[in-house]
């Protein structure tokens, strides 16, 4: 008898590689807050930390909700998130410090060394850096299914650089002027730009996940084109923040708040047509029974979706209509990635038959 491949939709055992990524990137983000509270002492190290925690959660929050209709694996997410916490700003420090002795022993003057530290170094190192999470995530390919998994996942990356960084950036604040100057700190990076990093590596994700999920000659330039947006992007606020010109940080905000909404623009895009392709799909498996007129009908919207789970809920079936939901999106998405890319026949019904098991198992209603 011949046993089925597994189906990497439902078979989310983590590889050890990755395991082993999340651990060195999070005792490289020990390590590097070690050497903060090290170097700023107990106070201010504490204030700091709180100062870059204390928006997390929202943070957090907002990016995650662009990955409702179809969840990526936490430990994958948690690995974004470690690399850019650990491995890109312990990286990113390192070579922004030779990178700064090269072109002071080149003869540039102090001032002119810290203009190319910030608008030049910062965004390219720090932007291949948080992005190399990414590509790392390229032998996972089939965790990413569109171009809003990119952007979570590169979203997540910005979030830990930028939460490890700020508290070097307050600390420096506070070790200057005081809690004062920490504080005012946090109201720009924290209260007013929070999403700056995100939003740059962003420009990453959207290209990597057009590389996987496009078959068209523009995908071989869809990487490096989002690298090169990513860094711009980076270095016309770092630039613009060094002049000291309010207008000059206006106009630079202003262009990134457009490039965020489009991001949203673009998961609001995806998740509609992903929905509208469940009402394509799923009618042809009326037969077995498991989806009848009135399941498509709930599945094809998210307000039917979220009020099918709040009934479930009050009936004790939450728990059996997630699992059911999330079964249905996965089967639309093997038929996507099928239509998209080609699929083994054996394969696919494999993966569809373990779907389908999911989803008789859950269905109690």
């Amino acid at each position: 008898m011949t046993v089925p491949p597994p189906s990497p939709v439902l078979d989310r055992r983590p590889s050890k590689a990755l395991i082993i990524g999340l651990v060195l990137s999070g005792l490289l983000a020990l390590g590097v807050l070690a050497l903060l509270l090290m170097s700023g002492g107990a106070m201010g190290f504490g204030l700091s930390a709180l100062l870059a925690i204390a928006p997390l959660p929202v943070l957090l929050a907002a990016v995650l909700s662009l990955d409702r209709l179809e969840p990526e694996p936490k430990l994958h997410l948690a690995f974004a998130f470690a690399w850019g916490a650990g491995v890109a700003v312990g990286v990113a420090i390192l070579l922004s410090l030779v990178g700064v002795e090269l072109f002071a022993r080149a003869g540039y003057g102090q001032q002119a060394v810290n203009l190319i530290s910030t608008v030049v170094l910062a965004p390219v190192i720090e932007e291949a850096l948080k992005g190399a999470a990414l590509l790392l995530l390229l032998r996972r390919r089939r965790e990413i299914d569109g171009l809003t998994d990119g952007i979570v996942y590169a979203s997540m990356a910005g979030l830990g650089f930028a939460a490890v960084e700020n508290v070097g950036y307050y600390l420096m604040a506070y070790g200057e002027e005081g809690v004062g100057a920490a504080v005012q700190l946090f109201v720009i990076r924290g209260l007013i730009d929070p999403l700056g990093h995100p939003v740059y590596t962003s420009m990453i994700g959207v290209g990597v996940a057009y590389a996987l999920t496009r078959r068209n000659a523009a995908r071989f330039a869809a990487i490096p084109l989002g690298y090169l947006g990513a860094v711009l992007l980076h270095a016309l606020w770092n630039g613009a923040a060094s002049t000291g010109s309010l207008a000059a940080v206006a106009g630079a905000y202003l262009v990134i708040m457009v490039v965020l909404i489009g991001l949203i623009v673009i998961t609001v895009v995806e998740r509609r047509q992903l929905v509208s392709r469940m009402g394509a799909y799923l009618p042809a498996y009326g037969a077995t029974g498991l989806i009848t007129e009135q399941d498509v009908r709930m599945l094809t919207t998210m307000k039917a979706r979220r009020a099918a789970r709040k009934w479930a809920r009050g009936v004790g079936l939450g728990r059996q209509m997630g699992d059911y939901q999330q079964a249905a999106t996965e089967l639309t998405m093997l038929h996507l990635r099928a239509e998209r890319e080609g699929a083994d026949p054996v394969r696919f019904e494999a993966e569809r038959d373990l779907l389908l098991g999911t989803m008789a198992r859950a269905r109690r209603w």
